[in-house]
């Protein structure tokens, strides 16, 4: 997992050959402006996907893994609370992967929280099991999804 902000991207491009290209996206663009829906930059191998959602308690919140897919999170505005654990760690699946939406959810609690503010982003690959959407009030976000 990576938290971070967005002026700081330049960083992590090297990390995948498609990262460069999510972050000029996300920077060349006035975020607020986005409507809610799926935004597709590079067919199913880079898309982003924006919404905006009331958020809930650390107890409503699912962690959730992927297999096939990064997700770079970006706070567009609100502040939202996000849980991590490593996916290894997590034991109690709710249901059986689903290969066709690359989502799991899970009833383990998460290990360690981070706080993520409009401008900063987060990095969770397949190894990270995370449970997003935690906050009070408004939030909405940006999410890519890299494919690996």
């Amino acid at each position: 997992m990576i938290l971070d902000s967005l002026k700081n991207s330049s960083l992590y491009e090297s990390m995948h050959p498609l990262f460069k290209r999510a972050f000029d996206y996300l920077k060349s663009r006035d975020l607020d402006l986005l409507e809610p829906g799926k935004i597709v930059l590079d067919g199913d191998k880079l898309y982003v996907s924006i919404s905006e959602y009331e958020g809930k308690s650390p107890e409503a919140a699912r962690l959730e893994t992927h297999e096939k897919y990064i997700d770079i999170q970006v706070i567009i505005s609100g502040t939202e609370t996000m849980g991590w654990r490593a996916a290894n760690d997590c034991k109690h699946a709710l249901a059986p992967y689903d290969t066709v939406k690359d989502i799991c959810f899970y009833k383990d609690n998460p290990v360690s929280f981070v706080e993520v503010h409009p401008g900063e982003f987060t990095v969770f690959f397949p190894g990270d099991g995370h449970a997003p959407c935690i906050g009070k009030g408004p939030i909405k976000k940006a999410v890519v999804k890299v494919l690996l």
